[in-house]
């Protein structure tokens, strides 16, 4: 089941869990965040028609394999997408894997390319509701103002910040009713203009440094749910108490740069 080079019909190891890493378990209700980035970091998403492409295939496939969908962000060489675990514990591995299948087929049909569009492994790391759960949406959200592309997130148009904030009667990506519940604003009716409002004091706070405990972590939030994250990946972490975040292994993505309270926001 690993990605082979060469391979698209398989460009995440989306079921099976390599030796060295930690045990997924995608037990209904957890919330995960989920990167997966382009071979070697190449810029493979760069032309809007495939970032387009994906996101349609993450609307069709939300619906197929009944992932609720809370937030996700394509960029040029990479993905974020924020979900929540269904009943059936293979929705996510099976719909990551025709997600990243249907891109790479069409990327390298058409330009005549071979070898691996994906790494080989995207990301999971859970995430505990509430307020770890809306600073991970943010710092999606933010992703493009944090690499200088675009000054406000509303000008990037492949993410669901502007389903949040706008929300869509039909053909919809984002389950905003589970992002207010899980966000501990179940039924807000304004909810929508509160997440405007905090990412509009993020951006305008210059809160957008980097920080890899989104990308790199197993799990980000109380003690309690840390440890329990531990017991259930069947993996001995580094704890890192001041943080309560669970790590797999030295952020492998670059230094982390100290900028204090990364996002700030008031409800």
């Amino acid at each position: 089941m690993e990605h082979r080079s060469g391979s698209i019909g398989a460009p995440f190891n989306a079921g099976l869990d390599c030796m060295g890493y930690p045990q997924r378990f995608f037990d209904p209700g957890y919330v995960w965040h989920l990167t997966a980035r382009c071979h070697n970091r190449d810029f493979l998403l760069n032309q809007a028609l495939y970032r387009k492409l994906l996101t349609d295939t993450l609307f069709e496939n939300q619906a197929r394999y009944r992932v609720p969908v809370l937030n996700f962000t394509v960029t040029s060489n990479h993905v974020h997408l924020l979900v929540v675990s269904p009943s059936d514990k293979n929705a996510i591995p099976e719909m990551m894997r025709d997600l990243g299948s249907k891109v790479a087929a069409a990327y390298n049909k058409k330009s005549d390319r071979k070898g691996s569009f994906w790494e080989r492994r995207y990301h999971a790391t859970a995430v505990e509701s509430g307020e770890h759960l809306v600073r991970c949406s943010l710092y999606i959200d933010t992703n493009m103002v944090r690499a200088k592309v675009v000054r406000h997130p509303s000008e990037w148009k492949h993410g669901g910040y502007h389903e949040i904030v706008k929300p869509k009667q039909r053909y919809k990506t984002v389950n905003l009713s589970e992002l207010s519940r899980l966000a501990g604003m179940p039924d807000d009716p304004i909810f929508p203009e509160h997440y405007a409002g905090w990412v509009e004091n993020v951006v305008r706070r210059g809160h957008l440094c980097r920080d890899d405990v989104w990308t790199a972590e197993l799990a980000v939030g109380s003690e309690k749910f840390v440890d329990h994250v531990r017991r259930q990946s069947g993996y001995a972490p580094i704890l890192k108490d001041e943080s309560n975040m669970l790590g797999e292994q030295p952020a492998p993505y670059g230094p982390q740069i100290d900028c204090g309270n990364m996002v700030e926001w008031r409800f």
